[in-house]
């Protein structure tokens, strides 16, 4: 049994190392803080078009994704939680995303309420313009934009958006109604 302990011990730090170094090596090719986002028109899952640049003059959550990513599924209750705590006068959420038919987007998002705006990419993850304009190549692939539609953070780590937002600027007002539907991304 001592033996057991001291093998876990000794694996630990790599453990540890390599959970904080997924954006090493996943997120090599997203956008650099600084750089401003490429501004792209999507259809929601209404079939309405939206423009990135809508949502000027509040940070973005800009999340790339599909429902059927194990990975990207993993952090819906997190992704969720984060936006219930969020300002929706200061934070917008957008989801791109590149399941394979909207029908199969539609099902997820409405299964589990999914706040926020989603879009839909019918292009999917390997052939998508806005996919490459934004170096993801893995997902779920996250950036945190400013007002001004500049990039702050790349990441394909949930636990790093929530730290950025974690100023008391992003924060809801005590007493503030949560955002329940899409109307309150927009």
């Amino acid at each position: 049994m001592k033996r057991l302990i001291a093998i876990i011990a000794a694996m630990l730090p790599f453990i540890g190392a390599a959970a904080q170094d997924l954006d090493a090596e996943y997120a090599v090719d997203l956008l650099k803080p600084g750089v401003k986002a490429p501004d792209f028109t999507l259809n929601d899952i209404n079939g309405n078009p939206v423009k990135l640049s809508n949502f000027r003059g509040r940070q973005v959550v800009l999340v790339f994704w599909a429902s059927w990513c194990p990975d990207c599924r993993a952090e819906v209750p997190q992704l969720k939680a984060l936006q219930a705590k969020a300002n929706p006068e200061k934070v917008a959420f957008v989801s791109v995303s590149f399941d394979r038919t909207l029908e199969a987007l539609q099902t997820y998002v409405n299964e589990n309420y999914l706040p926020g705006v989603q879009l839909f990419d019918p292009a999917g993850k390997k052939e998508s313009k806005v996919a490459d304009a934004f170096g993801v190549k893995w997902i779920p692939s996250l950036y945190l934009l400013d007002k001004d539609g500049k990039v702050l953070l790349g990441t394909v780590m949930i636990d790093k958006i929530e730290k950025a937002l974690g100023g008391s600027v992003t924060l809801k007002k005590p007493g503030q109604e949560l955002c329940r539907d899409e109307s309150c991304a927009l």
